[in-house]
């Protein structure tokens, strides 16, 4: 008998069915009615009872790319427990031994799912109380430091910035392709159409510059002092990785490492997993000139060709400020189209260049911006999809 002609089951594992699509709807994956229609349909051909079974029979109808069977899996064993062992994990009571092992990525984003207030039924009254008090609290994190935050605060932050875009900003290459509408004229193409017509040029055909996006090259200071902004800013970057392809990441700290290929894993969580997996000096000590070093001499020439913009994101606060970093910042400068530092520092009204670090940096760079809250990460998304300055580098030379 067909699946399709079978009528959908009634009762309490129905409504678990129902339930645990909405579980995964509110995780992120895309579950539309067709799918829990399905599902319902198809667990009449199996052997409920049996855990396998059934987690193969949704897995199968519910998840659609590969990167969701991370989630599925988190979903299905939180939601499918028994009901005593669910409540007691609720209860903050000590987890049976097959959960103490350490959750995966996605997990943490699966239990915020499951205890949504939209899994639950409550009053319209509250629903209501509770949109006004969010859209209040969305104004005010918006200039919110990220220091500062809790840990729902920074939750509601990574949502924010996982629906960040930043704008094509086009940078013309010196390669040229067919375009009606060309400044310049495409003798060969020309030639050869005109051969069609006993050597009688009919159709001028011509070329035009080719656009594409600027290159984007991030460093990032992992240090102790820089872990959260870092962390958070690693959700921009995996965040616009999808729309630019030619996005380069890299962590120093004590050390430089490359973590492009990490985070260009789709879901978010398992991304920085794999960022921080790859990093042993995670919020550790901070040698911004031996990385700089590092990145000169065995990356520049790899991934800051065609314009690269890069985008360095320290507090300056170096071990070592001497003229070595001042050269390598110098290097690093000359090697790009535009070099534009993020520091955190800048949060402070009264902020002035005085760590010995912080001025041999300053000169060689095109833009001094603030990184420390969403405001300053929508500045810098204007920033890169507009032109530079005219007179830029003569303002932050001012400055220092």
């Amino acid at each position: 008998m067909a699946i399709n002609h079978l009528a959908p089951p009634t009762g309490h594992m129905a409504d678990n069915v129902v339930g645990f699509a909405r579980a995964l709807r509110a995780a992120g994956l895309p579950v539309g009615p067709g799918s829990v229609i399905d599902a319902l349909n198809a667990i009449q051909l199996i052997e409920v009872g049996n855990r396998a079974e059934l987690f193969t029979t949704l897995e199968s109808i519910f998840v659609k790319r590969h990167e969701h069977a991370l989630i599925f899996r988190q979903a299905f064993d939180l939601f499918f427990r028994a009901a005593e062992e669910w409540k007691s994990m609720l209860d903050s009571v000590p987890l049976p031994d097959h959960a103490k092992k350490k959750p995966p990525p996605a997990s943490r984003r699966v239990q915020e799912a499951m205890a949504q207030p939209a899994m639950r039924e409550e009053r319209p009254q509250a629903q209501e109380q509770e949109l006004k008090l969010s859209v209040s609290d969305k104004e005010v994190l918006q200039k919110k430091d990220f220091a500062q935050m809790t840990a729902a605060e920074i939750a509601e932050v990574v949502r924010e910035i996982a629906m960040m875009r930043l704008p094509q900003a086009e940078l013309r290459t010196r390669r040229y392709q067919p375009e009606v509408r060309g400044l310049r004229l495409d003798m060969r193409r020309t030639l050869r159409a005109s051969l069609r017509t006993g050597g009688e040029i009919i159709d001028i055909r011509k070329l035009g510059r080719i656009e594409k996006p600027a290159p984007i090259v991030a460093l990032l200071d992992i240090s102790g002092s820089m872990s959260e902004y870092t962390r958070l800013f690693l959700h921009f970057l995996h965040a616009i990785t999808d729309a630019r392809k030619r996005v380069s990441v890299f962590l120093f700290g004590t050390r430089l490492t490359n973590v492009t290929r990490a985070l260009r894993q789709r879901d978010p969580d398992e991304a920085l997993a794999h960022c921080s997996s790859s990093v042993e000096d995670w919020a550790g000590g901070t040698r911004i000139a031996t990385s700089l070093h590092t990145f000169n001499q065995l990356w520049a020439r790899r991934v800051l060709g065609q314009g690269a913009i890069v985008l360095l994101i320290s507090d300056g606060l170096e071990r070592e400020a001497d003229a070595k970093l001042a050269f390598e910042m110098d290097r690093l400068h000359r090697s790009c189209r535009r070099l534009i530092w993020l520091n955190p520092l800048l949060r402070y009204s009264g902020f002035e260049a005085k760590a010995q670090g912080i001025k041999m940096m300053l000169p060689h760079v095109d833009e001094f911006r603030p990184v420390h809250n969403l405001t300053s990460i929508k500045g810098l998304i204007e920033a890169l999809s507009s032109p530079p300055p005219v007179h830029h580098r003569s303002l932050i030379r001012s400055v220092a």
